[in-house]
């Protein structure tokens, strides 16, 4: 008989949209902002509440957009959604810190430093130079994300006409004129999924947002990795009492894709001989071939792990397929799928033997923004326009979670430890999309056909994904939003 604890069970009305089940969305407006009278923005926030789309609503947008497929009407329907959040110094400014928020997740030392503080000293993001005229040592972000920001509101929908239209309510709320508002927008960015048939795929062209956790007893079961409790998720689950609870931490990333260079590296070093026939390949072959070995997966989201050597379409188009791998068996083997990969460095599954990977899991919610590459990047192999993801993720700790998969697995050249088992000294590398170090920047197992060889050349990479912002934020939930006064002390 079965000893396993029954699955938390959540509370669909009372946790914002975006946590579990995902805003529905084309487009997004990210909109960031400091508080500037901390016993009104409390009295708002109740006001706001009604606006917030919970996960119920996100559930029935997702219904009615299944059924608008089945019956096979045109356009897209109207949906929209808002969420916000909260970082440290947001909560601060309503008065809540130290003992008053005592004995509940919001005590997470990584959370109270705020992204800054983790940027510059944990996550290795680049940094300003000592003799810079403005934030000396400070990340290499853009001055907005560097100054004091608050919170978020985030606006998805169909289009921008729709978003904008939820954005004028939301104005009532918090006038633009910051003389009679509670906020004051410091910086909003827009990101808008890509245009068919890119829809779904990030800028370097691969399939995007396929590998999510499922929630045990949310989440219809589908084959692969084991569901994650939504305490992995959700705060308020550890500590009785905890005023959090279905509240959520979501990691806001501002990463920008360098393109153009990283289809000249591919191309540049595309692989030369089929694995399997040992036939000359041609640039284009190549080139697939070494970009799905850095991803782990084919643009199409076929994993290599399954379909190591050719993409498979039908595989990508399964999911009841595309995520039933375990890297099983693989712990001495480098082949099928490189120790290094991107996918393999942010969920290596069976790799990690000894320690629960459920903490790690996190919810992804990105979207991509900017342009798509202009000719005259093409012929340049250049980037002159800004593009890249809105990196946005959900978990119940950030320590556990982002920053566990940034700090121990995407940035540590060792991970996952395998010299001892097979040649000491034998180096895994780096997560080639993610990984940042101060050193070089090398992976091993990039060429199937030499992927266990002790004495392979690793493949040098450049860097192609720079973090220009980014925070650390809180997503109360809804019963929260509308009584925080409550868990304020009076001065």
């Amino acid at each position: 008989m079965s000893t396993a604890a029954k699955p938390t069970k959540v509370n669909i009305h009372n946790i914002q949209g975006d946590v579990l089940s995902g805003l529905p969305k084309k487009t997004q407006t990210f909109m960031f902002f400091k508080i500037n009278n901390g016993k009104r923005f409390v009295t708002d926030l109740a006001k706001l509440a009604p606006l917030i789309k919970t996960v119920a609503q996100s559930l029935q947008d997702r219904e009615a957009i299944d059924k608008h497929k089945k019956e096979k009407k045109p356009g897209l329907i109207k949906l929209v959604g808002a969420n916000i959040s909260l970082t440290s110094t947001g909560l601060q400014a309503v008065g809540l810190s130290g003992t008053a928020i005592a004995n509940t997740s919001l005590t997470e030392p990584v959370f109270q430093a705020g992204a800054v503080s983790d940027a510059q000293n944990v996550l290795n993001d680049p940094l300003l130079p000592p003799d810079a005229p403005k934030n000396p040592g400070k990340p290499d972000w853009d001055p907005e994300f560097l100054d004091r920001v608050d919170g978020l509101l985030l606006v998805a929908g169909d289009s921008h006409k729709t978003v904008d239209e939820k954005i004028k309510e939301i104005r009532q709320v918090f006038p633009a004129d910051p003389n009679h508002s509670s906020i004051t927008i410091v910086k909003t960015i827009v990101g808008d999924v890509r245009p068919d048939p890119e829809g779904g795929h990030e800028h370097f062209g691969f399939l995007d947002g396929i590998s999510n956790p499922l929630i045990a007893g949310f989440d219809k079961p589908v084959p692969g990795p084991e569901p994650i409790d939504a305490s992995n998720t959700l705060t308020g689950y550890v500590n009785d009492g905890d005023w959090t609870k279905d509240g959520s931490f979501l990691v806001f990333r501002y990463l920008f894709q360098k393109v153009p260079e990283f289809n000249n590296f591919l191309q540049a070093n595309a692989l030369k001989k089929d694995p399997i026939t040992s036939n000359d390949l041609d640039e284009t072959a190549g080139s697939d071939l070494l970009g799905a070995r850095l991803v782990g997966r084919w643009k199409s989201g076929a994993p290599v792990d399954i379909t190591p050597f050719k993409d498979n379409l039908a595989l990508a188009n399964d999911k009841n397929r595309r995520n039933n791998f375990e890297f099983a068996d693989e712990f001495r083997d480098n082949n099928k799928c490189p120790w290094a990969s991107h996918i393999r460095r942010t969920n290596p599954r069976a790799d990690v033997r000894q320690a629960p990977i459920a903490p790690r899991r996190i919810m992804r919610r990105g979207i991509a923004f900017g342009p798509e590459v202009t000719p005259e990047e093409k012929t340049s192999g250049t980037t002159q326009q800004g593009r890249g993801l809105l990196f946005a993720c959900y978990q119940a700790n950030i320590t556990n979670a982002f920053q566990f998969i940034q700090k121990n697995w995407s940035n540590n050249p060792t991970f996952p430890f395998i010299g001892k088992d097979i040649l000491p000294g034998f180096i895994p590398g780096v997560d080639p999309l993610i990984g940042q170090v101060k050193g070089p920047r090398e992976m091993t197992g990039h060429d199937p056909l030499t992927a266990n060889d002790p004495d392979q050349t690793p493949l040098s990479m450049e860097t192609f994904i720079l973090p220009r912002g980014g925070a650390y934020l809180f997503v109360p939930p809804i019963k929260l939003l509308r009584e925080l006064n409550k868990h304020i002390p009076s001065s």
